[in-house]
């Protein structure tokens, strides 16, 4: 197939890569031995090194063994950006576990379905996390919770003052340990550096179920295999390889490591590289984060669109030194133009925007580090050992030419495996020949830029979170004054896209709108409760009754 966009790319990018040898945490060891004074991870003032973190790593893996997790057990992680989820994830490896990455922010209706999903038996969750998992934990398989504090890692002195006085009043509300489960400090210290022998087939075994909710909205797990992820890392450094250097980048880590592209394009990445990440716990913390940046003088910033104007809207950005930053990558959602212009101007560094799927491990797609060449708006080329075409919409075997609006669909060493237990879904986007059906509706030039036309049309991309309308509705439904409901997403200035909620009441009943809110929040993750709602008499529909969401947004309009 020929590649047209290969003679855009910049310096020596090769147009191919190698997927490294073995399985996935062979990078860290590799690392390890070459840069163990290196920093790994900087975290609230702690520092941690790669040999330090190899250490830890192994610990876990020993761990877990220990537990009785066995080669393709999942171990599911709930934990914001600490050190615990990048020690937990790689131990978990070690000892042959499909690592299960859960958002912190779930509800417990979410977290038991990512659960009964994988059955997994051991998950290590964050101390203020357990209540929500306890809710549905005898529904599930899981038999061992090991419980952290996100100060686990911190000097004595930080820890006592952290949970004494920072934060006080929500370590009153933790609710006792259930019998077996044991904090993460002993879980470590009851263990020896010494993994389990594993032996993994990094071509066909499974590194990490990551949940999505894919081209229908039903949550379901990519099955990511070791080299699916080690072959992601290698085209992202090939990609900026030419004005970086090996032990030497600061990666910002403000992206959830527990989402597909901060996984890999921080974590991974930065271990692929022996190069430190500062791990953000809070990223909407703004002057802390730049605080952190001023001090520690990171060079790469993965980041989302909204993230990037919180942090030069802020009032005092001039007051810190960001010019450490050479480059930003952003995905996850469009990089407007604008935003593009003065987050530049902000940092004197570049920031180009990419394009990737949890399907692709995430990334397929992304702009030349060079301003010259690169073209804002466009998700840029398909990164080496990547191929690209637009598909007709009602028959994707039909390549469309150049110019025309079809499917999306890639194909690489970073496509998955196939979602786990869905080979219907599995199916409907992998052809037998390998192709990834993206969902995403776009054009390409004759030069191989490619520009997202349209996301699917009830897809809400909230502040780069994926948001399906029916999860909204069901729980919309649950409430006991709504009759009918439809969910669509609104352009936000912030967030990209917010979520609007058209309710019509059952006869005789009123509501309000905090009420709605209310009962959401209750239910369901933070970024999925509708930000405006609109009560209605009616809601359009079609001829077989069907919600007519599209005539919504035309309303909404």
């Amino acid at each position: 197939m020929e590649r047209p966009w290969l003679k855009h790319y910049v310096g020596n990018t090769p147009h191919d890569i190698e997927v490294p040898v073995g399985p996935l945490w062979s990078m860290l060891d590799r690392t390890v031995e070459e840069f163990p004074d290196n920093v790994a991870i900087y975290f609230e003032g702690a520092e941690i090194t790669y040999r330090e973190l190899g250490e830890l790593v192994d610990r876990a893996a020993n761990a877990f063994s220990k537990l009785g997790v066995k080669k393709g057990d999942a171990v599911a992680l709930m934990l914001p950006n600490i050190p615990q989820f990048v020690i937990a994830y790689y131990g978990a490896l070690k000892c042959g576990a499909i690592v299960t990455p859960i958002n912190p922010l779930s509800m417990p209706k979410e977290v038991r379905v990512f659960l009964q999903d994988t059955k997994a038996r051991v998950m290590v969750c964050m101390n203020f996390f357990y209540k929500v998992v306890e809710a549905v934990r005898d529904e599930t398989d899981l038999e061992t919770v090991v419980v952290t504090a996100a100060w686990d890692h911190l000097g004595k002195i930080k820890q006592v003052l952290a949970s004494k006085l920072v934060y006080r009043k929500q370590m009153k509300e933790l609710p006792p340990l259930r019998e077996g489960d044991p904090l993460w400090l002993d879980f470590l210290a009851d263990a020896v550096p010494e993994p389990p022998t594993v032996e993994v087939d990094p071509a066909e075994d499974v590194a990490v179920y990551q949940f999505t909710g894919g081209t229908t909205g039903i949550p379901k797990a990519a099955m990511l295999t070791h080299n699916n992820l080690k072959a992601n890392c290698a085209q992202c450094g090939a990609w900026m390889e030419w004005m970086s250097e090996r032990g030497k980048e600061v990666f910002v880590g403000a992206l959830p490591l527990q989402h597909i592209f901060g996984q890999t394009v921080t974590m991974n990445m930065a271990i692929s590289w022996g190069s430190s990440m500062i791990l953000i716990v809070d990223p909407r913390d703004i002057k802390k984060l730049l605080s952190v940046i001023d001090k520690l003088k990171p060079t790469f910033f993965p980041i989302v669109a909204t993230l990037a104007i919180a942090i030069y809207s802020h009032p005092d950005v001039s007051k810190y030194d960001l010019t450490s930053l050479k480059m930003a990558i952003a995905g996850a959602m469009a990089l407007p133009a604008e935003v593009t212009r003065r987050f530049e101007a902000a940092t004197n560094s570049i920031i180009i925007e990419g394009y990737g799927l949890t399907e692709a491990s995430p990334v397929t797609h992304a702009n030349p580090l060079d301003k010259e060449l690169r073209k804002v708006g466009s998700i840029g080329l398909p990164m080496p050992s990547t191929y690209c075409k637009i598909v007709d919409l009602d028959n994707p075997s039909k390549e469309l030419s150049v110019g025309e609006v079809g499917e999306l669909a890639v194909k690489g060493p970073q496509v998955m495996k196939g979602y786990h237990n869905r080979p219907d879904e599995t199916a409907a986007v992998l052809t037998d020949d390998g192709w990834l059906l993206t969902g995403d509706i776009a054009r390409m030039d004759e030069d191989g830029w490619t520009y997202i036309v349209d996301r699917k049309k009830d897809l809400i991309n909230a502040s780069g979170y994926k948001v399906w309308p029916r999860d909204v509705e069901e729980i919309l439904f649950e409430h006991p004054k709504v009759r009918e409901a439809a969910v669509i997403g609104i352009p936000d200035p912030t967030r990209g896209e917010t979520v609007k909620a058209f309710i019509v009441l059952e006869p005789g009943q009123t509501c309000t709108v905090e009420e709605i809110r209310k009962f959401c929040k209750e239910r369901m993750a933070p970024y999925k409760v509708p930000t405006h709602v609109d009560f209605v008499e009616t809601l359009p529909k079609s001829s077989v009754g069907k919600i007519l969401r599209r005539a919504l947004r035309e309303k909404a309009e």
